[in-house]
Protein backbone atom coordinates (compact mmCIF):
# COMPACT_ATOMS: atom_id res chain seq x y z
CA UNK A 1 0.00 0.00 0.00
CA UNK A 2 3.03 2.68 0.79
CA UNK A 3 4.63 1.67 -2.67
CA UNK A 4 0.93 2.54 -4.38
CA UNK A 5 1.04 5.54 -2.60
CA UNK A 6 4.61 6.81 -3.06
CA UNK A 7 4.22 5.27 -7.06
CA UNK A 8 0.70 7.87 -7.30
CA UNK A 9 2.46 10.56 -5.34
CA UNK A 10 5.61 10.48 -7.71
CA UNK A 11 3.34 10.23 -10.88
CA UNK A 12 1.03 13.16 -9.54
CA UNK A 13 4.67 15.41 -9.08
CA UNK A 14 6.10 14.17 -12.57
CA UNK A 15 2.13 14.89 -14.18
CA UNK A 16 2.33 18.32 -12.55
CA UNK A 17 5.98 19.09 -13.85
CA UNK A 18 5.33 18.13 -17.19
CA UNK A 19 2.02 20.39 -17.74
CA UNK A 20 4.41 22.82 -16.18
CA UNK A 21 7.07 22.40 -18.70
CA UNK A 22 4.54 21.69 -21.77
CA UNK A 23 3.09 25.13 -21.03
CA UNK A 24 5.49 27.07 -20.50
CA UNK A 25 6.84 25.86 -23.95
CA UNK A 26 3.77 27.09 -25.30
CA UNK A 27 3.85 30.00 -23.80
CA UNK A 28 7.04 31.12 -25.34
CA UNK A 29 6.49 29.69 -28.55
CA UNK A 30 3.58 30.86 -29.37
CA UNK A 31 4.95 33.98 -28.32
CA UNK A 32 7.89 33.95 -30.20
CA UNK A 33 5.87 32.73 -33.64
CA UNK A 34 3.48 36.19 -33.48
CA UNK A 35 6.59 38.41 -32.67
CA UNK A 36 8.62 36.89 -35.70
CA UNK A 37 5.46 37.32 -37.98
CA UNK A 38 4.84 40.94 -36.59
CA UNK A 39 8.87 41.99 -37.10
CA UNK A 40 9.04 40.10 -40.49
CA UNK A 41 5.38 41.97 -41.45
CA UNK A 42 7.03 45.51 -40.13
CA UNK A 43 10.20 44.81 -42.54
CA UNK A 44 8.54 44.08 -45.55
CA UNK A 45 6.37 47.16 -44.90
CA UNK A 46 9.41 49.76 -44.11
CA UNK A 47 12.31 50.09 -45.80
CA UNK A 48 15.99 49.73 -43.65
CA UNK A 49 16.81 52.83 -41.91
CA UNK A 50 16.26 54.68 -38.94
CA UNK A 51 12.73 54.68 -38.43
CA UNK A 52 12.92 50.65 -38.94
CA UNK A 53 15.58 50.29 -36.30
CA UNK A 54 14.23 52.74 -34.00
CA UNK A 55 10.60 50.69 -33.90
CA UNK A 56 12.67 47.32 -33.77
CA UNK A 57 14.37 48.97 -30.65
CA UNK A 58 11.01 49.90 -29.41
CA UNK A 59 9.02 46.93 -29.95
CA UNK A 60 12.02 44.73 -28.07
CA UNK A 61 12.35 47.37 -25.37
CA UNK A 62 8.29 47.06 -24.61
CA UNK A 63 8.65 43.19 -24.88
CA UNK A 64 11.41 43.01 -22.52
CA UNK A 65 9.52 45.47 -19.32
CA UNK A 66 6.44 43.49 -20.22
CA UNK A 67 7.84 40.30 -19.90
CA UNK A 68 9.38 41.13 -16.42
CA UNK A 69 6.39 43.44 -15.34
CA UNK A 70 4.13 40.70 -15.98
CA UNK A 71 6.54 38.19 -13.80
CA UNK A 72 6.43 40.37 -10.90
CA UNK A 73 2.67 41.30 -11.26
CA UNK A 74 1.89 36.96 -10.99
CA UNK A 75 4.45 36.67 -8.20
CA UNK A 76 2.63 39.36 -6.43
CA UNK A 77 -0.49 38.11 -6.82
CA UNK A 78 0.19 34.66 -6.21
CA UNK A 79 0.78 36.06 -2.55
CA UNK A 80 -2.58 37.93 -2.12
CA UNK A 81 -4.55 36.49 -4.53
CA UNK A 82 -4.45 32.96 -4.82
CA UNK A 83 -5.95 30.82 -7.73
CA UNK A 84 -7.50 28.43 -5.66
CA UNK A 85 -9.73 30.40 -3.32
CA UNK A 86 -9.75 33.83 -5.49
CA UNK A 87 -10.25 32.33 -9.14
CA UNK A 88 -12.63 34.48 -10.74
CA UNK A 89 -11.54 37.99 -9.16
CA UNK A 90 -7.69 36.94 -9.88
CA UNK A 91 -8.76 36.08 -13.65
CA UNK A 92 -10.05 40.07 -14.02
CA UNK A 93 -7.60 41.43 -11.71
CA UNK A 94 -4.58 40.41 -14.22
CA UNK A 95 -6.21 41.05 -16.81
CA UNK A 96 -6.80 44.48 -16.69
CA UNK A 97 -3.86 44.87 -14.70
CA UNK A 98 -2.14 43.37 -17.39
CA UNK A 99 -3.42 45.81 -19.88
CA UNK A 100 -3.28 48.53 -18.08
CA UNK A 101 0.22 48.12 -17.55
CA UNK A 102 0.70 47.36 -21.41
CA UNK A 103 -0.72 50.57 -22.29
CA UNK A 104 1.18 52.47 -19.54
CA UNK A 105 4.28 50.65 -21.03
CA UNK A 106 3.61 51.77 -24.69
CA UNK A 107 3.26 55.43 -23.75
CA UNK A 108 5.96 55.57 -20.86
CA UNK A 109 8.50 54.30 -23.60
CA UNK A 110 7.50 55.94 -26.27
CA UNK A 111 7.42 59.27 -24.60
CA UNK A 112 10.92 58.69 -22.78
CA UNK A 113 12.35 57.61 -26.30
CA UNK A 114 11.18 60.54 -28.20
CA UNK A 115 12.85 62.98 -25.43
CA UNK A 116 15.89 61.19 -25.53
CA UNK A 117 16.40 61.17 -29.36
CA UNK A 118 14.47 64.00 -30.11
CA UNK A 119 14.46 66.49 -26.80
CA UNK A 120 10.94 67.25 -27.90
CA UNK A 121 7.87 64.88 -26.39
CA UNK A 122 5.91 63.59 -29.48
CA UNK A 123 2.59 64.52 -30.46
CA UNK A 124 -1.10 63.32 -30.16
CA UNK A 125 -0.92 61.98 -33.52
CA UNK A 126 2.86 60.63 -32.96
CA UNK A 127 0.69 58.37 -29.65
CA UNK A 128 -2.22 57.38 -31.30
CA UNK A 129 0.21 55.88 -33.76
CA UNK A 130 2.42 54.56 -31.51
CA UNK A 131 -0.37 53.24 -29.43
CA UNK A 132 -2.01 51.75 -32.77
CA UNK A 133 0.96 49.43 -33.49
CA UNK A 134 1.47 48.32 -29.95
CA UNK A 135 -2.17 47.16 -29.56
CA UNK A 136 -1.83 45.44 -32.95
CA UNK A 137 1.27 44.10 -32.17
CA UNK A 138 1.12 43.11 -28.46
CA UNK A 139 -2.62 42.75 -27.60
CA UNK A 140 -1.98 39.27 -29.41
CA UNK A 141 1.04 38.85 -27.72
CA UNK A 142 -0.17 39.58 -24.18
CA UNK A 143 -3.35 37.40 -24.50
CA UNK A 144 -1.82 34.30 -25.70
CA UNK A 145 0.71 34.68 -22.92
CA UNK A 146 -2.45 35.14 -20.79
CA UNK A 147 -4.49 32.58 -21.44
CA UNK A 148 -1.99 29.92 -21.24
CA UNK A 149 -0.92 31.48 -17.99
CA UNK A 150 -4.43 30.82 -16.88
CA UNK A 151 -4.70 27.45 -18.02
CA UNK A 152 -1.73 26.11 -16.35
CA UNK A 153 -2.53 28.09 -13.30
CA UNK A 154 -5.94 26.45 -13.51
CA UNK A 155 -4.47 22.98 -13.64
CA UNK A 156 -2.29 23.37 -11.22
CA UNK A 157 -5.59 24.74 -8.84
CA UNK A 158 -6.87 21.18 -9.92
CA UNK A 159 -3.80 19.02 -8.64
CA UNK A 160 -4.11 21.45 -5.21
CA UNK A 161 -7.80 20.65 -4.65
CA UNK A 162 -7.25 16.81 -5.36
CA UNK A 163 -3.88 17.17 -3.03
CA UNK A 164 -6.57 18.83 -0.33
CA UNK A 165 -9.26 16.27 -0.22
CA UNK A 166 -7.18 13.53 -0.12
CA UNK A 167 -5.27 15.39 2.97
CA UNK A 168 -8.80 15.79 4.45
CA UNK A 169 -9.62 12.76 4.38
CA UNK A 170 -6.85 11.22 5.49
CA UNK A 171 -6.70 13.67 8.49
CA UNK A 172 -10.70 12.49 9.09
CA UNK A 173 -9.80 9.04 8.91
CA UNK A 174 -6.48 9.39 11.52
CA UNK A 175 -8.64 10.45 13.93
CA UNK A 176 -11.64 8.43 13.49
CA UNK A 177 -8.95 5.90 13.46
CA UNK A 178 -7.31 7.01 16.84
CA UNK A 179 -10.71 6.93 18.55
CA UNK A 180 -11.72 3.12 17.17
CA UNK A 181 -8.11 2.61 18.76
CA UNK A 182 -9.00 -0.46 21.35
CA UNK A 183 -7.16 1.17 23.99
CA UNK A 184 -9.65 4.45 23.47
CA UNK A 185 -12.66 2.29 23.71
CA UNK A 186 -11.38 -0.04 26.42
CA UNK A 187 -10.65 3.04 28.46
CA UNK A 188 -13.89 4.58 27.76
CA UNK A 189 -15.85 1.46 28.22
CA UNK A 190 -14.22 0.87 31.73
CA UNK A 191 -15.37 4.15 32.57
CA UNK A 192 -18.57 3.92 31.60
CA UNK A 193 -18.90 0.15 33.39
CA UNK A 194 -17.92 1.83 36.57
CA UNK A 195 -19.96 5.23 36.61
CA UNK A 196 -23.04 2.63 35.63
CA UNK A 197 -22.98 0.70 39.49
CA UNK A 198 -22.43 4.29 41.01
CA UNK A 199 -24.11 6.91 39.29
CA UNK A 200 -26.88 5.96 36.79
CA UNK A 201 -27.09 9.83 35.65
CA UNK A 202 -23.77 10.48 34.87
CA UNK A 203 -23.66 6.78 32.77
CA UNK A 204 -26.37 8.47 31.29
CA UNK A 205 -24.39 11.78 30.16
CA UNK A 206 -21.16 9.83 29.38
CA UNK A 207 -22.66 7.66 26.98
CA UNK A 208 -24.58 10.82 25.39
CA UNK A 209 -21.04 12.84 25.18
CA UNK A 210 -19.40 9.58 24.07
CA UNK A 211 -21.75 9.21 21.23
CA UNK A 212 -21.85 12.97 20.33
CA UNK A 213 -17.74 12.38 19.51
CA UNK A 214 -18.06 10.06 17.37
CA UNK A 215 -20.82 11.38 15.00
CA UNK A 216 -19.05 14.78 15.34
CA UNK A 217 -16.05 12.72 13.71
CA UNK A 218 -18.22 11.16 11.43
CA UNK A 219 -20.10 14.43 10.72
CA UNK A 220 -16.95 15.70 9.70
CA UNK A 221 -16.00 13.75 6.53
CA UNK A 222 -18.44 15.83 4.51
CA UNK A 223 -16.90 19.11 5.49
CA UNK A 224 -13.92 21.01 4.25
CA UNK A 225 -14.48 23.98 7.22
CA UNK A 226 -16.88 24.25 10.25
CA UNK A 227 -17.94 27.31 12.69
CA UNK A 228 -15.61 27.80 15.41
CA UNK A 229 -18.75 27.18 17.28
CA UNK A 230 -19.57 24.05 16.43
CA UNK A 231 -16.00 22.50 16.77
CA UNK A 232 -16.37 24.39 20.32
CA UNK A 233 -18.92 22.42 21.32
CA UNK A 234 -17.65 19.01 19.78
CA UNK A 235 -14.92 19.81 21.70
CA UNK A 236 -16.60 20.47 24.88
CA UNK A 237 -18.01 16.78 24.36
CA UNK A 238 -14.69 15.27 24.21
CA UNK A 239 -13.34 17.12 27.37
CA UNK A 240 -16.15 15.65 29.21
CA UNK A 241 -14.46 11.96 28.20
CA UNK A 242 -11.12 13.39 29.02
CA UNK A 243 -12.18 14.59 32.20
CA UNK A 244 -13.77 11.84 33.41
CA UNK A 245 -10.55 9.52 32.83
CA UNK A 246 -8.35 12.13 34.03
CA UNK A 247 -10.22 13.60 36.52
CA UNK A 248 -8.69 16.59 38.48
CA UNK A 249 -5.11 15.38 36.42
CA UNK A 250 -5.65 17.43 33.66
CA UNK A 251 -7.16 21.08 33.49
CA UNK A 252 -8.52 22.84 30.76
CA UNK A 253 -8.57 26.91 30.56
CA UNK A 254 -11.23 28.01 27.67
CA UNK A 255 -11.61 31.65 26.59
CA UNK A 256 -13.42 31.60 22.78
CA UNK A 257 -15.43 34.60 21.32
CA UNK A 258 -15.21 34.40 17.61
CA UNK A 259 -17.94 31.45 17.24
CA UNK A 260 -18.70 32.62 13.59
CA UNK A 261 -15.10 32.45 11.45
CA UNK A 262 -14.11 29.13 10.14
CA UNK A 263 -11.48 26.67 10.70
CA UNK A 264 -10.86 22.89 9.32
CA UNK A 265 -12.57 20.28 11.35
CA UNK A 266 -11.37 18.39 14.43
CA UNK A 267 -8.53 21.02 14.40
CA UNK A 268 -8.76 22.11 18.14
CA UNK A 269 -9.50 17.97 19.06
CA UNK A 270 -6.15 17.01 17.49
CA UNK A 271 -3.80 19.62 19.19
CA UNK A 272 -5.78 18.82 22.19
CA UNK A 273 -5.04 14.50 21.31
CA UNK A 274 -1.41 15.56 21.00
CA UNK A 275 -0.95 17.86 23.99
CA UNK A 276 -2.26 14.49 25.94
CA UNK A 277 -0.94 12.08 24.05
CA UNK A 278 2.89 13.23 24.50
CA UNK A 279 2.45 14.81 28.22
CA UNK A 280 2.61 13.23 31.56
CA UNK A 281 -0.39 14.55 34.12
CA UNK A 282 -0.96 16.97 35.55
CA UNK A 283 -1.39 19.02 32.60
CA UNK A 284 -2.97 22.34 31.45
CA UNK A 285 -4.41 23.06 28.21
CA UNK A 286 -6.19 26.22 26.86
CA UNK A 287 -7.78 27.21 24.22
CA UNK A 288 -8.12 30.85 24.21
CA UNK A 289 -8.49 33.93 21.54
CA UNK A 290 -5.34 35.29 20.36
CA UNK A 291 -6.78 38.59 18.78
CA UNK A 292 -10.01 38.29 16.23
CA UNK A 293 -8.30 36.06 13.78
CA UNK A 294 -6.38 33.28 15.41
CA UNK A 295 -6.63 30.64 17.81
CA UNK A 296 -4.15 29.96 20.33
CA UNK A 297 -4.15 26.23 21.54
CA UNK A 298 -1.07 26.11 24.49
CA UNK A 299 -0.36 23.33 26.75
CA UNK A 300 1.90 22.95 30.22
CA UNK A 301 5.50 20.56 29.02
CA UNK A 302 5.49 17.67 31.08
CA UNK A 303 6.69 14.99 28.24
CA UNK A 304 6.42 11.51 28.79
CA UNK A 305 9.23 10.35 26.69
CA UNK A 306 7.36 7.36 25.62
CA UNK A 307 6.61 8.04 22.69
CA UNK A 308 8.33 10.59 19.91
CA UNK A 309 6.19 13.09 17.98
CA UNK A 310 6.66 12.52 14.09
CA UNK A 311 5.08 16.01 13.69
CA UNK A 312 2.77 14.41 11.42
CA UNK A 313 -0.47 15.49 13.11
CA UNK A 314 0.72 19.12 13.00
CA UNK A 315 1.81 18.73 9.38
CA UNK A 316 -1.52 18.06 8.41
CA UNK A 317 -3.27 20.90 9.89
CA UNK A 318 -1.25 22.92 8.25
CA UNK A 319 -1.81 21.27 4.75
CA UNK A 320 -5.32 21.83 5.45
CA UNK A 321 -5.06 25.52 6.38
CA UNK A 322 -2.66 26.19 2.83
CA UNK A 323 -5.60 25.73 0.97
CA UNK A 324 -7.49 28.38 2.38
CA UNK A 325 -5.29 30.85 3.30
CA UNK A 326 -1.79 32.53 3.13
CA UNK A 327 -1.77 32.68 7.02
CA UNK A 328 0.03 30.60 8.81
CA UNK A 329 0.26 28.22 11.78
CA UNK A 330 2.57 28.81 14.33
CA UNK A 331 4.05 26.42 16.71
CA UNK A 332 6.27 27.80 19.15
CA UNK A 333 8.10 26.06 22.85
CA UNK A 334 8.66 28.46 25.46
CA UNK A 335 8.15 29.41 29.02
CA UNK A 336 7.72 25.95 29.81
CA UNK A 337 4.46 25.16 27.59
CA UNK A 338 3.79 24.39 23.35
CA UNK A 339 1.58 26.63 21.91
CA UNK A 340 0.00 26.73 18.47
CA UNK A 341 -1.34 29.53 17.16
CA UNK A 342 -4.20 28.77 14.33
CA UNK A 343 -5.82 31.26 12.01
CA UNK A 344 -9.65 31.48 12.00
CA UNK A 345 -11.12 32.23 8.71
CA UNK A 346 -13.69 34.74 7.67
CA UNK A 347 -17.19 33.12 5.92
CA UNK A 348 -17.60 33.92 2.56
CA UNK A 349 -20.79 34.13 1.18
CA UNK A 350 -21.65 33.88 -2.07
Amino acid sequence: METDQSDYLQLNITATHLAKVNTNGLIFLGAGLIAAALIAVIIFIMEPGPVLYFSLGWFALIASLLWIGNRILTKRLDRQLSWARWGNIRFFTQLVSGLVYLLLLINGTYYAIKMLLTGTPPSVEQLVVANAWGIIIFVPVFSIYFSLHFLRHWRKSELEMERFQKENIRSQLDSLKNHLDPHFLFNNLNILASLIDKNKEASKEFVHKFAEVYRSILKSTAEDLILLGDEMKFIESYIFLIKMRFEENVTFNIDVTSHDKMLPPLTIQMLVENAIKHNNMPLIISIAQDGPDHLLISNSLNKSGLEATSGTGLSNIRKRYAHFTGMSVDVSEQNGKFEVRIPLLEIELS
